[in-house]
């Protein structure tokens, strides 16, 4: 009893200690500080630590610095969803802030040039917090950190602002940061409380580790589709740092991880001089955290292969990201392995984190500026072998497609031009408008060698994060590498979209192919208007022209609007779809004549998607971001607790995401129900078992099992992690008369996958109409018994249940919203779900 006594006593001492924390736990060493500085608690009204910052009171206190230092300057770089700002701090001393111009331009030149002098130029360092919003102690960190380099008259950090530029992102995700602050402040108490069963340490679902829409936005520095990304990114460009510093949270019972990560997974483009000098700084790192007694590791997890994160993303540019991870209070306090964990214990290492990343790159600052020269030096040289050599991407059919990959490269900073005429390559047809060509010989060819490649060996089996992300494939375009630049167009600077139009009035009828990537959108507001419109099944020609399996027709007569109106509403449709609608005066086609019966009427889709408990948040975030930001459809968003109580009738389609749970007896009962009645529920990855364990869809998979021989027990998590597909690319062979496959113009798809559901194909090859080749794989890992069982097996299946439809996708076509390739499929199995 006695021990139980002292050890509570120590306890509650300990917490108390904690609720006194000042700036002297976090600054010990420094006492010079500028006065006329605002401290932290000046503004926010409480330390460090006591609270969780919100992202309004980061920015209030980051513009009362800027507005009283000489040596920050601040420029808000846009807006999040919910409208909060992106901000960037410059800090560096005086001087250079009135010489900042410049000093950028001799940096950037030093990338161009074959010469440098790095004897006195600074050095470029961008620190960025909390890219996850659950993991605040970054932005908490962010606080003190500009507080120190805005108010400390320490020669120390004088020296360091005249030698080094530093551009501070205090919250990479506002939106997150400031739902888990209200969280994990809303469920304080003032006894702090370390049980990790405490309501503080469970975020109700989605959680604050996402944006608006639930991207984990540490996948997304490479694609760049959301508006946080696109921010960061043209900061990076504008500058191109030498070092980028990625502060994280990681399990509770860990300690603290620095870079290198397992230097086996480093991706292969990336320099060796990049791991030894990251290894370097590393060192500095662990001075840092021996002085204050830090527990830390480094080299024996995470990795640096996917170029999309933002750890990685900079060694393929010319600098060097290194990843923190701190492991999280997830509150305010909470029992570890390591001892009781508290907020203000994880703020402080991710501060000294911060600070040895500037003192690393003040005494590195030569070896540094010097090794990003040789880098792009070098890359200059690899590029001139290749003069005039380019790759040339497209598709004839949809420009929108092309578009968007073109302005992924274009917010990269990668060259790329018009086509000079029409060209064929290989039986793949590239037209003029539809297709882009990008020289090889640039600055940035080691990024668009990062972003074309197809990889299918490597060093090491396993991989932190996906294995493949070739550009061309996810955006499902026709594209030839190696390609020479004798018909290089113009360069294009001003990248816009194809013009949609109506090609003329019509007192007949209008005809529009699905090819293109908006059809889904301006279908539905034609829909939405009350407009009726049919679905061709087969394919048809007329007027000089072929028209495609899944043509829409839109007849004029028996509309609720005159033929005048009709053509005024489809002209404006068009054109903000960027879609082309024909006009023809004539229902006799070669082929099925547009009054057949094998043109089927199509009705609204009314959508709700599961969402809350029991779902992926990741994966039900990207279809309400495809829906929501580039279909312009309304969506009902129908949390898993209020199926039992939803009238599911206002639904005729209804989609789940994946999930590991399924849902429960009594709302299974009612769904079954549902689609008995005509529903049509569209299930992804591993919500497809619960469709199998409850009988709504009978649906066979391949049992894959492979036993370890002479594997120790040390190698057993290697040997589990090498039969994980993490993210690959594998190719299909697709029956386009399948209304799932219309508006896809050839007959292969690349798909992607991350999962081991490998579903056996139907008896029937007509219900087959996606199926993996024999030797599917295009790029990325996958274990050959995998691999094996892999082959032949379907990803769809489509199976009746009374007067509904159950479609079963085993993997994920609405990827981190940069596979816009297979985003059709989802579409066509709601706005043609009556015939399939």
């Amino acid at each position: 009893m006695r021990k139980i006594l002292i050890l509570f006593l120590s306890v509650t001492t300990f917490i108390n200690a904690q609720n006194r924390i000042d700036l002297s736990y976090y600054l010990p060493n420094h006492t010079n500080y500028n006065t006329n500085i605002p401290t932290p608690k000046s503004v926010l009204g409480h330390e460090v630590g006591e609270w969780h910052v919100t992202h309004d009171k980061l920015v209030q206190y980051m513009y009362a610095l800027a507005a009283s230092s000489d040596r920050i300057t601040i420029e808000n770089r846009g807006i999040t969803f919910e409208g909060r700002p992106l901000l960037l701090l410059t800090i560096t001393s005086p001087n250079n802030h009135q010489n900042i111009d410049a000093i950028r331009e001799a940096h950037l030149a030093a990338t161009e040039s074959n010469t440098t002098n790095v004897s006195n130029r600074p050095i470029v360092v961008y620190q960025g917090f909390s890219i996850h919003g659950n993991e605040a102690s970054g932005s908490n960190a962010a606080l003190l950190a500009a507080y120190h380099l805005a108010a400390s008259n320490s020669n120390d950090v004088m020296s360091l602002l005249d030698n080094t530029i530093i551009l501070f992102d205090p919250s990479f995700n506002p939106d997150g940061l400031q739902r888990f602050a209200y969280w994990a402040n809303t469920n304080k108490s003032i006894n702090l409380n370390p049980d990790p069963n405490d309501r503080e340490y469970s975020e109700v679902w989605p959680g604050g580790r996402t944006n608006h829409y639930w991207f984990d936005m540490n996948r997304d520095w490479l694609p760049v589709q959301l508006p946080e990304s696109r921010a960061r990114i043209a900061s990076f460009h504008k500058w191109l740092p030498n070092i980028l510093t990625d502060h994280h949270e990681m399990g509770t019972n860990s300690t603290f991880f620095f870079q290198p990560g397992i230097p086996s997974r480093t991706h292969p483009l990336t320099p060796k001089l990049n791991q030894e000098l990251t290894k370097s700084i590393g060192n500095y790192h662990a001075k840092a955290l021996n002085k204050i007694g830090s527990l830390y590791y480094t080299e024996e997890s995470f990795d640096d292969f996917y170029y999309g994160k933002g750890s990685t993303f900079p060694d393929i540019n010319g600098g060097i990201g290194i990843l923190f991870e701190q492991a999280s209070s997830r509150g305010h306090i909470q029992e570890s392995d390591n001892g009781i964990l508290t907020f203000p214990f994880t703020i402080r290492n991710q501060l000294t984190a911060a600070m040895s990343t500037l003192e690393a790159a003040q005494n590195m600052r030569e070896d540094i500026l010097t090794y990003q020269h040789n880098f792009y030096k070098n890359a200059k040289q690899e590029a001139s072998k290749q003069a005039n050599k380019a790759i040339v991407f497209g598709d004839e059919k949809d420009a929108a497609k092309a578009y968007h990959l073109a302005e992924i490269l274009k917010r990269h900073k990668i060259k790329f031009h018009e086509l000079k005429q029409d060209m064929t390559i290989e039986g793949k047809r590239f037209k003029k408008g539809y297709s882009y060509m990008v020289p090889k010989n640039q600055k940035n060819t080691r990024l668009i060698n990062a972003m074309f490649e197809k990889r299918t060996k490597f060093q090491d089996s396993l991989f932190y994060d996906v294995s493949a992300w070739t550009f061309p494939l996810a955006f499902n375009l026709d594209y030839a590498e190696n390609v020479s630049t004798n018909n290089l167009g113009n360069e294009i600077t001003d990248l816009k979209h194809k013009q949609g139009s109506v090609t003329a009035k019509s007192n007949y009828a209008y005809v529009m192919e699905w090819h293109e990537y908006y059809t889904p959108k301006i279908l539905n507001k034609i829909l939405n208007k009350g407009l009726r419109a049919k679905v061709g099944m087969k394919r048809f020609s007329m007027n000089g022209k072929d028209y495609d399996y899944g043509t829409i027709m839109i007849p004029v007569q028996n509309q609720k609007y005159n033929a005048t109106d009709l053509h005024s509403i489809l002209s404006k449709l068009a054109k903000e779809s960027h879609v082309t609608i024909d006009a023809v005066n004539t229902g006799l086609t070669e082929g099925i004549d547009l009054g057949s019966s094998n043109f089927k009427a199509l009705s609204k889709p009314k959508i709700a998607l599961l969402v809350g408990d029991g779902i992926s948040s990741y994966d039900a975030g990207e279809i309400w971001h495809l829906f929501d930001t580039r279909y312009d459809i309304t969506i009902t968003k129908l949390d898993t607790k209020s199926i039992s109580r939803a009238d599911l009738s206002r639904y005729n389609t209804i989609i789940m995401a994946n999930s590991w749970s399924g849902l429960d007896e009594s709302k299974t009962k009612k769904i079954k129900t549902w689609i008995q009645n005509g529903g049509t529920l569209i299930a992804y990855r591993n919500a497809i078992k619960w469709l199998k364990n409850k009988e709504l869809a009978k649906l066979e998979f391949k049992k894959v099992t492979v036993p370890a021989k002479n594997i120790s027990f040390e190698q057993r998590g290697n040997f589990r992690g090498a039969q994980v597909i993490g993210g690959a690319i594998f190719e299909t062979k697709i029956d386009r008369s399948h209304p799932i496959a219309f508006g896809y113009k050839n007959d292969k798809l690349a798909l992607f996958r991350n999962t081991t559901l490998f579903m056996k194909p139907d008896k029937s090859s007509y219900n087959n109409p996606i199926q993996y080749t024999k030797s599917p794989l295009l790029s990325g890992y996958i274990s050959k018994p995998n691999l094996d069982s892999l082959s032949t097996s379907v990803p769809l299946q489509i199976k009746r249940l009374g007067r509904g439809n159950v479609v079963a996708f085993t993997d994920n076509t609405n990827f981190r919203a940069f596979w816009y390739g297979t985003n059709k499929l989802l579409m066509n199995a709601i706005f043609f779900r009556d015939e399939l």
